[in-house]
């Protein structure tokens, strides 16, 4: 059974939605409050070390009704059960979409194709605890028999962000080995992480599935290369281990066949941290941490699952992002993390939900007449209060924000996380009230001033309150964020799993390339070949 392919727009509670939205358009969610002791706590979810409030949004109860009944429309729940499943509802790549088997526990039975996938889940996972000890034990060594201090991926994408983001984000609880990130194909970005290493203590996770990805497969080739300056060929085997299916090509390169953690077709990209790819996280942090990590996002499953759907935190973030995207034309939103270990937190989400939700077709391949995706951006706060909240708070745009907080800091500086903790407060505070004329004047602002120093307010955020930044609570809030781009995908109509529209730039990335050798000489616009000139003539 494929995914249900319902046009959200033709459904009786879009219907219903647009005509509330004339009205509901003017809302302001002060007056809200003000009618409502209770709004905070009707839009509130309390969920394990989970507190989201999204009582600040330009809804009532009646806007919440009509978007629980879109999701009843779109038949949401049927979509929920095929994907956990494993049927293949990556329909256009003929793939199940099991990214949530890879943190199920290992009684669960989760079959595709006919075979439980769990049990080869788990024998791949005990193979990455024991590489793991063994190295950060100081058992597995270098060709020089010193222990490695060093660890390198080499991956993009998926194969980057996601690691490079997790072990950023528990840099708290890393042990002694450092990690280190090679993704732009770009010289300069590769060159610049092999100068501060050393080949006899430093290890290299090689990261593709296919094995040809090119900027994967030419970062390792020039680390390769650099490392075989100061070794030999046989010692490839003890520095390079590998995350792939490609088994010819991985040896070929010179890495030791028991040192290829594989990769399943059902997993994408951008979901694949739980995965093997995640050796370079469990290197970073140990794998009780990893495991952790893992456990966390799957208590997020399980509440995805099985949850209410006006309860269930997936469901509602993705329900409200909908109403601003759809029916008050917010084409972005932003995700502010007050904690400067999540600051690669919004990058790593801008593929998840760009890459997956970045579609102009619907499920039945007919171009589609409403928006799908959002523009997604953000950085930490308070570095970010300094530089864009200004467009937020008086700019002309809406732009909708996530508000990401701990309640505890990791070293204890109560000083610290008390303002940092005000600021986070307050901001939101400050995006639904606003300032007005009356307030201005007030202070005392001469009267030629005082509209600069207007805020509108009435600008909508979620606050999601977090207990303290741990393996586990980070796992469940990436799995937060990876069930509400589906939510939304099957709202939108479309095929969420699929990126083929990374691949165009590709293909021909691949033919100015052999023009640069003489190898061939295609035919471009007048732009592209006057730009390939200038470069040649001047390369």
């Amino acid at each position: 059974m494929a995914l249900p392919s319902v046009n959200p727009t033709k459904t009786a509670s879009w219907k219903r939605l647009e005509h509330h939205f004339t009205e509901a358009q003017y809302l302001k969610m002060k007056d809200l409050f003000a009618q409502d002791a209770e709004r905070a706590n009707k839009f509130t979810i309390k969920w394990d070390d989970f507190y989201v409030d999204f009582s600040k949004n330009r809804i009532t109860e009646e806007t919440f009704k009509y978007l629980l009944e879109l999701a009843d429309d779109v038949k949401l729940k049927e979509a929920i059960e095929s994907q956990f499943s494993g049927e293949k509802i990556n329909k256009t790549e003929g793939r199940a979409v099991l990214h949530t088997a890879l943190r199920a526990p290992e009684s669960a039975v989760v079959m595709v194709d006919g075979e439980n996938v769990i049990p080869e889940i788990y024998k791949v996972k005990h193979k990455i605890e024991g590489f793991t000890n063994e190295v950060v034990n100081g058992d597995r060594k270098g060709y020089t028999g010193k222990p490695f201090t060093d660890v390198v991926n080499i991956g993009i994408g998926g194969s980057d962000l996601g690691p490079a983001m997790v072990v950023d984000a528990l840099q708290f609880y890393k042990n002694q080995l450092t990690t280190h990130f090679v993704s732009n194909v770009d010289g300069d970005h590769v060159n610049e992480v092999i100068k501060k290493l050393n080949p006899e203590t430093t290890l290299f996770v090689v990261v593709s599935k296919t094995f040809t990805t090119q900027e994967t497969i030419s970062n390792a080739n020039t680390i390769k290369s650099w490392f075989l300056k100061s070794a030999n060929e046989e010692d490839i085997a003890k520095h390079f281990v590998a995350v792939s299916t490609n088994l010819d090509a991985v040896s070929k390169f010179g890495i030791d066949t028991s040192n290829i953690f594989p990769m399943w077709d059902w997993v994408g990209g951008r979901f694949s941290l739980w995965s093997a790819v995640g050796l370079s996280i469990s290197l970073a942090v140990g794998y009780n941490n990893y495991a952790s990590l893992l456990e966390g996002a799957h208590k997020m499953d399980v509440h995805f699952k099985n949850e209410d759907f006006k309860k269930n935190i997936p469901v509602v973030l993705g329900l409200i992002s909908i109403w601003y995207n759809n029916f008050f034309d917010a084409e972005s939103e932003a995700v502010i993390a007050y904690s400067q270990y999540l600051n690669q937190f919004a990058t790593y989400l801008q593929q998840g939900i760009m890459e997956s939700n970045g579609k102009s077709v619907d499920r039945n391949g007919s171009p589609i007449d409403y928006q799908t995706g959002t523009l997604i951006w953000g950085e930490p706060g308070t570095n970010s209060q300094h530089a864009f909240f200004q467009l937020i708070h008086q700019g002309t745009k809406l732009i909708p924000a996530d508000f990401i907080g701990f309640v505890e800091s990791l070293h204890g500086n109560q000083d610290h996380q008390d303002k940092l903790t005000s600021n986070f407060l307050a901001q939101t505070e400050a995006l639904l009230n606003g300032k007005t004329k009356e307030q201005v004047v007030a202070e005392g602002t001469s009267e030629a001033i005082v509209p600069f120093k207007i805020f509108e307010g009435n600008k909508p955020t979620n606050t999601i309150f977090i207990k303290k930044l741990t393996p586990e609570s980070l796992g469940k809030l990436i799995a937060m964020y990876e069930h509400k781009i589906f939510v939304q995908g099957v709202i939108w109509n479309i095929f969420s799993y699929d990126q083929f529209g990374v691949e165009l730039g590709k293909q021909l990335a691949s033919k100015i390339l052999k023009e640069f050798s003489g190898e061939a000489e295609n035919e471009h616009d007048n732009s592209t070949f006057n730009l390939l000139n200038y470069y040649r003539q001047n390369s």
